[in-house]
């Protein structure tokens, strides 16, 4: 693993000096041998240096500068008859890297460093002299070489130049690690917009103070028009603790059905065997439809008073058919309960016939976790047999029972305060998902979420080596869970601020023979 600065310390000089000695003495005989084996370029006042470090030590450099006359110039007198007109050019030089770090990423991370560099001094013009022997890896890199060879017979170089708009074209198709960049295609934590990391940084406020209620009744209300509920209470922590309170409710409402298809529908099973619910667990096979008229056959001749069902099974990436189990409760007089975890926000979703449904902050509403939310269909009081902190009755009206994060709540009202993004998300999805299948990849559930992609590995591929080879190329996808390691799965995620190109360069990434 990389990294990539600007030097700025006595240490990383005098590593600099070390290499370019390395360099442009002993490799390339430019200079004089010296018994300090340190070479300090005539230009080093002035030069910027971008770096590569391996761990501490600095095994990659490049430097740059933008005062004339530049080294070049004392090579080749008419300089500026080669340069396209009305640039503002600057000059590389000493690139220098270790043997053992010449393939990889050094020399493209290097190279983009270097013009985040140029940009911000408004430098859109590069010219370098490049050593004969690296004239081609220079062109794959978008170089043009113009003029005359320069140097000597023993280290003879070509003039060459790239503009702005040919490394942008050229950086485009680098992996984001090269970048600089982490790309977030997790199902949690979630990339967020700028504008709800600055909500979270806000100072915080009391839980029991206006501003904080003020907040606090825009997100329920929110939270409410998105889904077309009537009521929601926020809690502070996970789905989980979300999913524990429905169950906590539907210890009054006698036996129940649980249906799975999926690792969180078993874990809606789980929920209901640790609140002792008697309920009946119809489970399908992972990634496959209910089978309704099975659902119907219980619910005529069980009776349960109530069903509880996971819309998005994310471990499969699938969505199941809220509407039609809507209808099915409606026509039985069944309670419909509904994990909504990783629905909410991804789609539009209606959970007006829900009784009870659970969300969360750190999905596709785009905001942090640490957040929960229950959705329900009646005003609920509280009862003295449950814990407290699981009975939502406490939390009735617009009362704060307990501590509350003003932080969390900020960001995710400013997370809900930007539209929806659910026929671009649903575009994206589709749009991957052809993609991974004309390159040969197996895709799991029926019925596909438009944001969740889960792909079936053959075994010669090990999930867990294939997301370590993506996460050093600076894509951050899902496989650590156990029910996605025991099948060998990883998961590619569509929430938050994901966009096309990102998704482009995973796609490029998965298409290595590599991989």
């Amino acid at each position: 693993m990389y990294s990539f600065k600007l030097a700025d310390s006595p240490h990383e000089y005098a590593q600099i000096h070390a290499l370019n000695y390395r360099a442009f003495v002993e490799e390339i005989p430019q200079h004089q041998p010296n018994d300090q084996h340190l070479h300090v370029d005539r230009f080093h006042e002035e030069n910027v240096y971008a770096i590569s470090l391996s761990g501490e030590k600095v095994v990659g450099m490049l430097a740059i500068r933008g005062h004339r006359p530049f080294s070049l110039d004392g090579k080749l007198p008419d300089l500026d008859v080669h340069l396209p007109q009305g640039r503002n050019p600057c000059e590389v030089r000493l690139l220098a890297i270790d043997r053992e770090h010449r393939t990889g990423p050094v020399l493209p991370g290097l190279l983009s460093l270097l013009w985040q560099h140029a940009a911000v001094h408004r430098f859109d013009c590069a010219v370098i002299s490049a050593t004969t022997r690296q004239t081609k890896l220079y062109r794959h890199m978008g170089f043009v070489p113009f003029g005359p060879l320069v140097g000597t017979k023993d280290a003879p170089f070509q003039p060459m130049l790239i503009t702005l708009e040919a490394f942008r074209e050229h950086v485009r198709t680098l992996p984001p690690s090269i970048r600089g960049e982490r790309i977030n295609l997790l199902p949690g934590p979630v990339p967020v917009h700028p504008d709800v990391a600055d909500a979270l940084g806000r100072r915080p406020e009391s839980h029991r103070g206006d501003a904080f209620l003020h907040e606090l009744g825009e997100v329920r209300s929110a939270l409410c028009t998105l889904t077309r509920a009537r009521h929601v209470d926020v809690l502070l922590g996970s789905g989980t603790l979300a999913n524990d309170c429905v169950a906590a409710q539907l210890r009054h409402h006698g036996k129940g059905l649980v249906l799975s298809n999926g690792e969180f529908g078993e874990r809606l099973h789980d929920h209901a065997v640790r609140m002792d619910l008697p309920h009946i667990h119809r489970p399908s096979a992972w990634g496959e439809h209910f089978d309704l008229d099975a659902v119907r056959r219980i619910l005529q001749h069980e009776s349960p008073a109530w069903l509880w069902f996971v819309a998005c099974e994310t471990s499969c990436g699938m969505v199941n058919d809220l509407g039609a189990l809507s209808a099915l409760c409606r026509e039985h007089d069944v309670l419909l309960c509904v994990d909504a975890i990783s629905a909410v926000g991804a789609y539009p979703l209606d959970l007006s016939g829900a009784h009870l449904a659970s969300g969360t902050s750190g999905k596709a509403l785009g905001a942090y976790p640490g957040l929960s939310m229950v959705f329900h269909s009646e005003p609920i009081t509280a009862s003295d047999d449950l814990p407290r902190y699981l009975d939502l009755g406490l939390y009735s009206g617009d009362r704060v029972p307990f501590t509350q994060s003003s932080n969390l709540v900020s960001a995710l009202r400013t997370a809900l305060l930007r539209p929806p993004r659910f026929e671009e998300v649903a575009a994206l999805g589709a749009w991957v998902r052809e993609r991974l299948r004309k390159l040969g990849f197996t895709l799991i559930g029926n019925e596909p979420a438009p944001h969740v992609i889960t792909i079936a590995l053959e075994p010669s591929v090990r999930s867990d080596a294939l997301a370590a080879s993506l996460d050093r190329a600076g894509f951050q996808v899902a496989w650590a869970s156990d029910y996605l390691l025991a099948r060998n799965w990883i998961q590619i995620a569509i929430m938050g601020e994901t966009t096309r190109a990102q998704l482009a360069a995973l796609l490029r990434e998965l298409a290595r023979p590599a991989a």
